[in-house]
């Protein structure tokens, strides 16, 4: 029991121990959990403070950034005018001082800066901006000065005639001269350049070129401007204007010469598109004296419209020669040149009408005609123009063809009116029309030699004989020269040979009167046939045995007349004035109608003079040599 107890005694003790321990836990965790309190309410302060420092710090950071960004701008605006204080002495100086190279150089430095300026777009950068855009103003302005000067250094004149007669190209600007120019010309025409507030009014590099060089061109070309003019008045007013008596062929090509030259140096100066706005600014000084010279060569033309239109046919030719040669080669100046020529032109195409309206005014105001039927020499003077004017068969070709087939004939008098012939259209080509209207001219002038004659000459053999002679200086002025190429004879046109027969038939007529003489009747009712010799020959005088006494004094009388009118006509065709070719065919179509007439009537009645020569003055054989030498 004690045992028991003191056991329990133990135990018990132990319980109390354990109990006070616990008590002794109890009161550490309060106090480790008041700890933990205030622990985290200490965390939730340092939790705060921590907050607010990395706030203060991300702040810091980008105001750093700002700041860094700030120190970089204002580097660029620092740089930028530092170089300006650099490159202003040598922009001052100007290119001669420091070199063209150098001095380009300064400038496209300059300009990259008033690039970066300009990009910032910071207010405060607007006086730096405009500082650096007035010197490089300044720079364009000493460039354009040095440009105009160069191009003075070669604006001297030149006498064209030189390098034309001589074969010389005409000279260009020297090959490093022409680098420098097209130097400034590139930085003057950049954008940089033109970025810059400099006043418009302010001249450039395409405009200073033109002024120079088109001055230069004028006054080299002036001369033969002046001499244009006064070779186109010809000395002799009554001469036809002939191929090259102008000076403008060669005024023409002392343009063509110098202008492909100065196309030359644009084409080496200025950028591509340049070429042609540069080109024509420095043509228009000298395109305006050339219109002008045109203009007083055309007054010379209508002076004396007849003789000198063939000039207008030449100035056509010629500057649409030119036209051709500068558009081929430079694109440039036709419609100027077209412009140019419109005056000339129009009175070229006035000329066609007018030249045969000449021919029938001047024949018709012709007083006499030669007595001896000899052509006249205003024939020749008209065929002549024909020739003059197949020499410029291309340009007289589009002439007509613009004025229209038959459009020149202001009136309609042909021999052949009545025949219908095609228009133009239906002609085809120009060689064709202006065929058709070397023949109108041709018509025009035999139907008013026709009409005068009428009344001058009156009697129709001479008439006739008249004709055939200028038909005949007609036909052997074609037949020499190049209008038989053009004249085809079967062109509907032609009708030289209706007038070649309506001569020769007026003067054939007078020779058919003897013949008619000469025919007889013949009754074949009234007795034997009349006898004929050996091999058919006719027996004259069993013919005149058979005669009554009326009969054979009818044919005495026959013969008598015969006689008289032929001697006439033989007498009469010897004071006759003709040409060889007229003398030859119609001393042939003459002994074609007597000799045969003759012939038989003398076979016939010969006999009745019995010889004596009386009323028969010609036998056969003498009467042939009578007719053949009419030839």
């Amino acid at each position: 029991m004690p045992a028991r107890n003191a056991a329990f005694a133990e135990e018990s003790a132990e319980v109390e121990v354990l109990f006070a321990e616990g008590e002794n836990w109890g009161g550490i965790s309060k106090r480790i959990k008041s700890s933990l309190e205030k622990l985290n309410s200490s965390g939730d302060v340092m939790k705060e403070a921590a907050g607010s420092g990395y706030s203060s710090t991300s702040t810091s950071q980008i105001v750093l950034s700002n700041i860094d960004k700030l120190l970089a701008a204002c580097e660029k605006i620092r740089k930028p005018l530092e170089s300006k204080s650099d490159e202003e002495k040598i922009i001052r100086g100007g290119p001669t001082a420091v070199g063209l190279k150098d001095y380009l150089a300064s400038l496209q430095r300059i300009s990259r800066s008033l690039s970066q300026m300009t990009a910032t777009k910071l207010r405060v950068n607007q006086e730096a901006i405009n500082g650096v855009s007035d010197l490089i103003s300044q720079g364009n302005m000493q460039l354009q000065a040095l440009f105009g000067s160069i191009l003075e250094e070669d604006a001297q004149k030149i006498e064209p005639l030189h390098y034309i007669t001589k074969q010389l190209p005409f000279p260009t600007i020297q090959q490093h001269k022409a680098s420098d120019l097209g130097s400034i010309d590139s930085f003057v025409s950049s954008t940089a350049a033109r970025s810059a507030s400099f006043s418009q009014r302010e001249p450039n590099t395409m405009k200073i070129y033109p002024e120079i060089r088109g001055t230069y061109i004028a006054e080299s070309l002036q001369n033969l401007a002046t001499a244009s003019v006064s070779t186109s008045k010809k000395k002799n007013p009554d001469e036809l204007y002939r191929r090259g008596t102008s000076g403008i062929g060669t005024y023409a090509s002392g343009m063509e010469g110098i202008f492909l030259a100065e196309f030359s140096n644009i084409s080496a100066i200025f950028a591509r598109d340049e070429w042609g706005p540069v080109f024509e600014s420095t043509a228009r000084k000298v395109l305006a004296e050339f219109t002008k010279t045109l203009r007083e060569i055309n007054i010379v033309i209508q002076t004396s419209f007849t003789r000198d239109c063939f000039l207008s046919y030449e100035i056509i030719d010629i500057v649409g020669n030119l036209s051709y040669q500068l558009d081929s080669k430079t694109g440039q100046l036709k419609p100027q040149l077209s412009d140019a020529v419109r005056p000339v032109r129009e009175t070229a195409k006035s000329s066609f009408s007018e030249l045969l309206e000449d021919i029938r005014r001047r024949i018709n105001t012709m007083q006499l005609f030669p007595t001896d039927g000899a052509a006249v020499p205003f024939t020749t003077e008209v065929i002549t123009r024909l020739q003059i004017l197949t020499s410029y068969s291309q340009p007289v070709s589009s002439l007509l063809a613009s004025v229209g087939s038959g459009n020149w004939n202001s009136s309609s008098t042909s021999v052949a009116s009545t025949t219908s012939l095609p228009t133009i259209d239906s002609l085809a080509n120009g060689t064709q029309l202006l065929a058709h209207y070397a023949f109108d001219t041709i018509d025009t002038l035999l139907t008013s030699l026709d009409a005068r004659a009428r009344t001058l000459l009156k009697a129709r053999s001479l008439i006739g004989i008249f004709l055939a002679n200028n038909i005949a200086v007609i036909d052997r002025m074609i037949r020499s020269s190049d209008l038989s190429s053009i004249l085809d004879p079967k062109h509907p046109a032609n009708r030289l040979d209706i007038w070649r027969k309506r001569g020769a038939g007026a003067y054939l007529d007078s020779w058919r009167e003897p013949c008619s003489v000469l025919m007889d009747v013949q009754y074949t009712n009234r007795g034997a046939r009349p006898p004929s010799g050996n091999h058919g020959v006719i027996d004259s005088a069993a013919v005149i045995k058979g005669l009554s006494n009326k009969d054979k004094d009818s044919i005495k009388e026959k013969f008598k007349s015969f006689n008289t009118r032929f001697d006439e006509l033989m007498a009469r065709h010897k004071e006759l004035a003709m040409e060889r070719e007229v003398k030859g065919a119609v001393a042939a179509d003459i002994q074609r109608m007597v000799e045969p007439m003759y012939a038989r009537f003398w076979d016939r009645y010969h006999e009745i003079d019995k010889g004596k020569g009386k009323y028969v003055r010609y036998d056969k054989g003498s009467m042939g040599s009578q007719l053949s030498s009419l030839g």
